[in-house]
């Protein structure tokens, strides 16, 4: 078990821009001077790094050359100061070892690593598929994301992957809180790592030690502020801010969140969201009023405790 790299604190699944471009696939093309000024919009706010090429990152609706140019991207973008988890997600290990060789070639200091997607994968292929992976030598974080992929990577499952000498985190969306303590009480060595932006509090309380988060690309200072509230055991100052903040987090766990985030971005505006690739649309009228009122209700909060200094 690989103990010295650690994957904790606030990592934030980035959103990618696009920008209108008739040749480019779906007419959008991946605005990178954007995506960078994104990463270092995140950096400069506190969080602990980024991580680019997960589902809100839009990775399935990518061409190869611009996955692997969004990685490349993240890593000049950072330069040092935190740190890129790659998403490496693949149909298969032979996709996804080829990612992570990608993101080990082109400077990333970790992957984000789900299940076989598409496939209902059986626990013997979900071993093989994390042991493929866990050749390449970066640090990985597994995501256990069972709504999406169908295959839960239980507490019992998880300790047996936690054996592989890569493997340091989960990534935990199932949206059952109990997890934490008993991956913790199978798999001690594995960090836990909250997944559901609205179960961060009562996640990190229960002993998560870190966020990979959605929310903090529209509220990066908030969310920071969320989680060192939490290790520094203050516990009620950490609530009352985030009881203002998860009428609006709970859009992550929502299956229009890629837009939600991005709207909630352009809605704060210290950063850019813009359009989502298909096959993910626009907000719906009503939903893109119910992510506003949360988002502004959210803003007015934040305005209410201290000035918010445009970046």
């Amino acid at each position: 078990m690989n103990q010295r790299f650690d994957l904790g604190g606030v990592i934030v699944a980035t959103t990618l821009a696009f920008t209108p471009d008739e040749s480019a696939p779906a007419g959008l093309a991946v605005d990178y001077e954007k995506f960078a000024a994104h990463c270092d919009f995140l950096i400069e706010n506190g969080c602990r790094g980024v991580g680019p090429n997960g589902s809100l990152g839009e990775y399935s609706s990518l061409t190869d050359d611009e996955r692997r140019k969004v990685i490349q991207t993240a890593v000049k973008a950072v330069d040092g100061r935190g740190l890129v988890v790659a998403g490496v997600h693949g149909v298969g290990s032979h996709q996804a070892k080829h990612w992570a060789e990608l993101a080990a070639e082109d400077g990333a200091d970790g992957v984000l690593l789900l299940p076989p997607t598409i496939y209902r994968a059986n626990r013997a292929e979900v071993i093989a598929h994390y042991a493929a992976v866990n050749e390449v030598g970066l640090p990985i974080m597994i995501y256990n994301n069972p709504i999406d992929t169908k295959v839960d990577l239980t507490p019992s499952i998880l300790a047996e992957l936690a054996q592989l000498e890569n493997v340091v985190a989960v990534k935990e969306f199932s949206g059952d809180v109990r997890r934490v303590l008993e991956i913790k009480e199978l798999a001690p060595d594995l960090d836990v790592i909250a997944g559901a932006d609205d179960l961060l509090f009562e996640s990190l309380v229960a002993g998560a030690v870190g966020w990979f988060a959605g929310y903090p690309n529209a509220f990066p200072r908030e969310a920071v502020e969320i989680y060192t509230l939490v290790t520094e055991g203050k516990i009620d100052e950490a609530r009352e801010l985030y009881r203002h903040l998860v009428p609006v987090f709970r859009w992550d766990s929502r299956t229009e969140f890629v837009q939600a985030i991005k709207y909630s971005i352009d809605l704060a505006g210290q950063s850019y969201g813009g359009p989502t690739r298909p096959p993910r649309g626009p907000l719906s009228a009503e939903h893109e009023a119910q992510v506003r009122k949360a988002t502004e209700a959210a803003l007015t909060h934040i305005a209410s405790r201290t000035p918010r200094t445009p970046r």
